[in-house]
């Protein structure tokens, strides 16, 4: 049994805590907005936010997430911290037309909104750092401009 707290909800699971976060999320509380992309953590499709932090749900154990706060890209919308940030972001990325097939697009906007989280004016390089998920479609330079427009949404 591991208990799991996701998007503020307390969530006991008849699991192995060895299975990956990713699965728990989608198989077991059925929150299929965190995509499966490659399953090794490099293409950050399955990018959820664990106590802040954005980690890749494929490889993180769900046992290793007991204890802690989960939030989804379904979670967003109602998590306290990242509501006016994940709005900002979500409207900036239908500003900017970012998404294309949009299969990436769940961890592109955890990504986002833990940047703008920790780093409220982030600069070229700073998004560049912190947005290393893979987009097929080759989105970056409006994924850049969609993180700048929503910090300037933010500020003001």
């Amino acid at each position: 049994m591991v208990e799991l707290n996701v998007n503020g909800v307390a969530h006991a699971l008849d699991v192995e805590p060895e299975m990956p976060l990713l699965w728990a999320l989608r198989d077991h509380l059925g929150l299929t907005g965190t995509k499966y992309g490659c399953g090794m953590a490099l293409c950050g499709a399955c990018s959820v936010h664990v106590d802040g932090q954005v980690v890749r749900a494929c490889v993180l154990p769900v046992g290793a997430a007991a204890d802690t706060r989960v939030v989804t890209i379904e979670g967003i919308a109602i998590d306290g911290a990242a509501r006016a940030i994940g709005a900002a972001v979500q409207s900036a990325w239908l500003a900017e037309d970012v998404p294309q097939c949009g299969y990436c697009q769940s961890g592109q906007i955890m990504a986002a909104t833990a940047l703008l989280a920790a780093t409220p004016a982030p600069t070229d390089a700073d998004i560049d750092a912190a947005m290393t998920n893979i987009c097929r479609c080759g989105t970056y330079s409006r994924i850049r401009r969609a993180v700048h427009r929503a910090a300037a949404a933010l500020k003001s």
